[in-house]
């Protein structure tokens, strides 16, 4: 069966089991993933290789388009504090924990490399977060603090990842430098994401009258944004969120009526087609890992996945409250902008930190991790690396996106009870 064949096959497969998600009531992602692996140990299923450049300029752009493009912009900057307090120090928190019990648990795990999972495993993925929560009633506050963190980390996991690679490789990194291209590589995207907003802005207002033509340049836009953006090393997904962010206040100005509905309906449909693709491949990914490995080192390696797991979740809750102390104390303090729209309170913090799914781009980040060094011999424990990164994925997913729904019943969160104090 060829490679096209089978992707036709995942999609049929993956359209009828999201109708039975309905019925039975299960998170569609999970079942997803579910028939991803068992369709994995299908002997008559080709292995398809992942590309990870594929599935960062293919799936990543329109999804993190869409997010960006439907956030509230209001309540995206009532809580810019907390988001940008989880996107960024949170990841390098994270970032650093995870390599601290690698490098201590793991034998044959350097500092380097134990930086290089870290990295893998800090950013949570928008497409997990927002695919687990759609639905569960959360509040406006809630769902964009989620978004907002899960748009923007991605940015700041990616950089740690490709400065850990270097160290990993053999690369000398230096802390001032590393710490300087950070911020032009953020700013770098932001600037493209301003740019290539007012370019789609100023074709849009042309052709509006042209629904077909306005849909076509939407639709172009955000790959054409983040390759643009990635060819300048810079942030390409902070150029597709600014970029999102952009036409989402462009267009509730100028779009008319039935361009909106038709521009609509077009997204869901190609958003539902590669949410549910890029679960079941996250799924199908897991039999072909375990193969690379010997049988007696595949319980080892999962138990660190299950120890690193509880680590990450460990860190996010403590970041978390402490983000609800220090936005009490300078709501209270009147020192700084903080608003009474922006404090969280305990129901809110522990959703915020129980939604910390891993998912895309940790899986794709791990299978970029190149085969060799710049000697040429073997990536060092690179096969075990992809093994613990996919275990921890379906951990999160599955373990935390199954008891959400039940947390968020417990605590009796509605859609729209106030999330203040």
């Amino acid at each position: 069966m060829e490679h096209y064949s089978v992707v036709i096959f995942l999609l049929a497969v993956m359209i009828g089991l999201s109708a039975m998600a309905e019925k039975i009531r299960l998170p569609y992602p999970i079942l997803m993933i579910t028939a991803g692996i068992a369709i994995g140990y299908i002997p008559t299923i080709p292995m398809i290789e992942l590309d990870p450049e594929i599935i960062f300029l293919i799936f990543l752009p329109p999804l993190i388009y869409d997010a960006a493009f439907n956030i509230s912009s209001a309540e995206f900057k009532t809580n810019f504090n907390t988001i940008t307090t989880l996107a960024v120090s949170l990841v390098f928190i994270t970032a650093s924990g995870i390599a601290v019990v690698a490098y201590y648990l793991i034998p044959g795990m350097t500092w380097p490399l134990a930086f290089v999972l870290g990295s893998i495993l800090s950013a949570t993925d928008a497409v997990s977060a927002i695919s687990i929560t759609k639905g569960l009633g959360l509040s406006h506050k809630t769902v964009t603090i989620l978004e907002g963190e899960s748009l923007v980390n991605d940015a700041s996991a990616l950089v740690a990842y490709r400065f850990s690679v270097l160290a990993a490789t053999g690369t000398a990194v230096v802390v001032w430098k590393a710490s300087l291209n950070f911020v032009m590589v953020l700013g770098g995207g932001f600037l493209v994401g301003i740019v290539m907003g007012r370019l789609l802005a100023f074709i849009l207002s042309r052709v509006r009258n042209n629904t077909l033509v306005s849909i076509a340049f939407m639709l172009l836009m955000p790959f054409v944004t983040y390759r643009i953006a990635e060819e300048l090393r810079v942030s390409g997904v902070i150029g597709v969120v600014v970029l999102g962010l952009a036409i989402s206040r462009f267009s509730t100005k100028v779009f008319p009526e039935p361009l909106k509905q038709q521009s609509k309906t077009l997204w869901d449909v190609i958003l539902f087609l590669l949410n549910g693709l890029i679960f079941i491949l996250i799924g199908l990914e897991f039999p072909y890992v375990v193969r690379t490995l010997n049988s007696s080192e595949l319980l080892i390696y999962a138990g660190y996945g299950v120890l690193i797991t509880i680590v990450a979740f460990v860190l996010r809750m403590a970041r978390v409250f402490l983000q609800q102390v220090n936005l009490q104390r300078a709501f209270q303090s009147k020192k700084g902008r903080i608003t009474e729209g922006a404090l969280l309170d305990f129901k809110t913090s522990m959703i915020i930190t129980w939604s910390g799914m891993r998912g895309i781009v940790s899986l794709a980040t791990a299978i970029a991790l190149p085969t060799t060094l710049g000697n040429g011999e073997p990536f060092p424990l690179r096969n075990a690396i992809l093994y613990i990164s996919i275990v921890v994925v379906l951990i999160t997913i599955v373990g935390q996106g199954l008891t959400l729904p039940w947390l968020v019943k417990k605590l009796k969160v509605g859609k729209h009870e106030h999330t203040g104090h």
